[in-house]
């Protein structure tokens, strides 16, 4: 590594490294920062001098981190949230706090709770831009690697260093087209149907299709789509059943009928979930009062 004045370094430099690690792309990248191509690619050049590594090599179309940028990357984050613990270590004032803040969701959390929190932060901190990113099933990297600083899932993945906090549980509803069938009202109607579900994952079910399954209930599934999202469309104009959480009744499944799921049915729960290094910082401890607050207003 070159000789340099370590004063050279600063936060966005250090948010620069950690953008186009993550993004894979100088474009990507300057979309994320609000900056143009040109601004990435000069910081880049000065990253390069200062470390005396390429950082990022060609491949295919884009662009790939080198290992020693992948370490650095690390270290970034790191300090990125050493810097931020610093600036906010005085008395918190949420109408004065400047960052985007990146939270992972899937379709069903991300539409239920994330608009009325972002009212909220429009009233309370308006200098605060929420990014919202898909969690998919959520793995300990995300939260490590600081992808994001927040998590909202059933699946809390398992690790020393992850807390986590139950925001609420919801129950499951038989929804369906009335105009082209009825409710089944029992256990050999419901399993006599074909079904609808979601797979976020290649062949990673979700919790509830594991757990009927588990207890020897079988159903027909004809089709599987990427979230929840994607269940009206094809319930709408067929005779397919989808059975999913109760709440979207108000959201996505508007207009479809519902009826009870004529067998035993686990509750789904909804987790926010974050890394350790955030637990004691006063701006994320503040945003997670919200999101409590916001989930409690959907119970009532």
């Amino acid at each position: 590594m070159s000789k340099f004045d370590y004063s050279d370094l600063d936060g966005h430099l250090l948010q620069l490294l950690v953008a186009v690690v993550e993004v894979g792309s100088i474009t990507g990248a300057a979309q994320r920062l609000g900056v143009t191509q040109s601004a990435v690619s000069h910081l880049l050049d000065k990253l390069r001098a200062i470390t005396g590594d390429p950082l990022f090599v060609k491949s295919g179309r884009g662009i790939v981190a080198t290992a020693h940028a992948q370490q650095l990357a690390e270290q970034a984050r790191e300090l990125l949230s050493s810097l931020e613990r610093f600036a906010t270590s005085a008395e918190f004032v949420p109408a004065q706090w400047r960052t985007t803040f990146t939270i992972a969701a899937n379709d069903f959390q991300r539409d239920l709770l994330l608009p009325p929190l972002m009212a909220r932060l429009r009233t309370q901190a308006p200098g605060v831009k929420l990014r919202v990113i898909p969690s998919d099933v959520p793995s300990l990297e995300m939260l490590r690697q600081e992808q994001c600083q927040l998590v909202i899932s059933p699946r809390p993945p398992d690790g020393s260093d992850i807390l986590q906090k139950r925001l609420f549980e919801d129950e499951y509803r038989v929804f369906f087209d009335a105009s082209q069938r009825d409710a089944p009202r029992t256990q050999e109607e419901y399993l006599a149907a074909d079904h609808v579900t979601v797979v976020y994952e290649p062949r990673r079910a979700l919790d509830l299709d594991q757990y009927l399954l588990a207890q020897g209930i079988q159903r027909r599934f004809t089709v599987m789509v990427p979230g929840f999202a994607g269940l009206p469309p094809f319930l709408r104009g067929s005779q397919l059943l989808a059975t999913a959480p109760q709440r979207l009744r108000s959201q996505l499944m508007q207009g479809l009928a519902n009826a009870p799921v004529p067998v035993p049915c686990p509750t789904m729960p909804m987790y926010m979930i974050w890394h350790m290094r955030h637990q004691l910082n006063a701006s994320h401890r503040w945003l997670r009062t919200e999101l409590e607050a916001v989930s409690y207003s959907i119970l009532l």
